[in-house]
């Protein structure tokens, strides 16, 4: 992806992330603590990370156990599938810690693929880093998502908070963006 394209759609995430968490209504609140253990959620979510996992696998090259491959595949493809069946619990969580840890990798290499690579391509690192320390921590905890939301909208003003913060970074992600186009 180019550097326009990925630093536009992490702009638009953050303004739709943003504008729901500043509206914090009801119907945001509900949906946000049903998320995590949310059936359709998780086949959604945790399903495309394993798709896109297993894609990645089925092109492992000879240097990266690329004669195994096709085990692999198959050892994986069981057990995802069985995800669904053993731990289904905080699964969404899982699933979009899973996507946004392989998301990140053409994230930063978009960002060093121009040299020399614009200096403002920090703002997408940063927020991609953070991004990625989350998946980490929430990836082999979810149940953190669960009190993490809990806590998030026990006062109205902390998911407002949020919601101005996600908006704002998300403004300069899109005006960044605008001037990376040019550079194509």
């Amino acid at each position: 992806m180019s550097l326009f394209a990925i630093t536009l759609s992490a702009a638009i995430l953050l303004l739709a992330l943003g504008a729901a968490l500043l509206w914090s209504g009801t119907p945001v609140e509900r949906t946000a603590k049903a998320f995590p253990r949310s059936t359709v959620a998780a086949v959604v979510f945790f399903g495309a990370g394993a798709l896109w996992f297993l894609r990645l696998l089925s092109q492992l090259g000879p240097a990266d156990f690329g004669d195994y491959r096709q085990i692999l595949v198959l050892v994986f493809a069981a057990v995802g599938l069985g995800a669904f069946f053993v731990s289904r619990d905080f699964l969404a969580v899982r699933g979009v810690a899973v996507l946004t840890l392989l998301v990140a990798h053409p994230a930063l290499a978009s960002s060093m693929a121009y040299t020399p690579p614009p200096p403002s391509r920090v703002w997408l690192n940063g927020f991609v880093y953070v991004a990625i320390a989350l998946a980490i921590w929430l990836g082999a905890a979810p149940y953190h998502a669960r009190d993490l939301i809990a806590w998030l909208f026990t006062r109205r003003t902390r998911a407002r908070t949020l919601g101005a913060a996600c908006v704002a970074y998300g403004i300069v992600l899109a005006v960044l963006a605008s001037n990376y186009h040019t550079l194509q």
